[in-house]
């Protein structure tokens, strides 16, 4: 078998290209390259009947003109840059990664959230700045600092990182409200309307897929629900965020703050509206990258190529 890997930069692992012979080549022949323009992938993948990939598109045009493709493995949990249709005329099988770094995007959840809630960012500006070797008193506090303890914690999508989310919410001591698009079995939290988690959230964690009905869920109506005093935190794809009305919201302090793990557009573009806007905080789509998640997602991406090998897929998504 012929196997392809057109963007193992995505996981830029210590020891990478040893890790990936040692996991894949008793499948094949694997060639990795570390990154590959959209326009290059079906020279790319050419022949070969297995591609694995993090954010590579795979196109239905990818998917006509590469015949021999059989398998698709995601070195990710989303697999929004697979056309799963065609995948599906083409009898492609497309396996995802499943939890591989639940725990990591949770701990990236509340790191975003303390930054937010203890004005972390700006009180480690102002130290560096010598404001607090100017202080009158022993503490230096321009800037408020907010309890969790008591507040209310919803999460929309309540997958495996919704649900360790809304554990770590009830550790400390928050009311925890659940929005979901299937009713959970056994849920010990109270389920409720998107409106209603909207209203009601002193934080609002989003968890869900990007799909036609999660694009642009957070908008300037959905927004204007919201409490003044409430954080967003985005921890799962940019488009279900609407950039341009959230950037308004926070500029006119219509919402208290945003903590964004993930944008529209990746990397992230000069131009975003929410580049400069104040009380919103930016990180690189790092919550997943954890080196423990990178190497635990190459052992899960090396099981699922085994199991399909073997007549058995496991976590097909299409």
């Amino acid at each position: 078998m012929k196997i392809v890997i057109p963007d193992g930069d995505t996981l830029a692992l210590p020891d990478m290209k040893q890790r990936i012979t040692e996991l894949f080549s008793p499948f094949g022949e694997v060639l990795c390259d570390g990154t590959t323009d959209p326009n290059e992938v079906i020279d790319k993948i050419g022949d070969a009947e297995a591609v694995l990939c993090n954010k590579t598109p795979i196109t239905r045009e990818v998917m006509m003109q590469c015949r021999n493709l059989r398998y698709i493995g995601l070195f990710a949990t989303g697999y929004n840059n697979i056309d799963i249709p065609a995948s599906q005329e083409r009898n492609i099988i497309v396996c995802n990664a499943g939890d591989y770094s639940t725990h990591a995007v949770v701990q990236h959840t509340f790191a975003l959230l303390f930054s937010l809630a203890g004005n972390i960012p700006r009180y480690h500006a102002a130290v560096q700045a010598g404001e607090w070797e100017k202080s009158p008193t022993f503490s230096y506090f321009p800037y408020p600092v907010h309890e969790l303890y008591g507040k209310t914690f919803s999460v929309i999508g309540y997958g495996s990182i919704g649900r360790h989310a809304a554990k770590a919410a009830e550790a400390f001591g928050m009311r925890v409200l659940i929005n979901t698009r299937t009713r959970p079995l056994n849920c010990p939290y109270e389920l409720v309307s998107l409106k209603d988690a909207l209203r009601q959230a002193d934080v609002l964690s989003i968890h869900c897929p990007l799909t036609e009905q999660t694009a642009n869920l957070i908008n300037k109506e959905t927004l204007a629900l919201m409490k003044p005093s409430a954080y967003l935190i985005n921890t799962a794809r940019g488009g279900i965020v609407c950039e341009q009305d959230l950037a308004e919201a926070l500029q006119s302090d219509r919402l208290a703050g945003a903590g964004l793990d993930v944008l529209r557009q990746e990397p992230m573009s000069p131009d975003t509206p929410l580049k400069s806007v104040k009380n919103c905080l930016i990180t690189p789509h790092i919550a997943w990258s954890a080196v423990e998640t990178r190497d635990r997602v190459l052992q899960i991406a090396a099981e699922n190529l085994r199991a399909f090998l073997d007549g058995s897929p496991r976590n097909q998504v299409n």
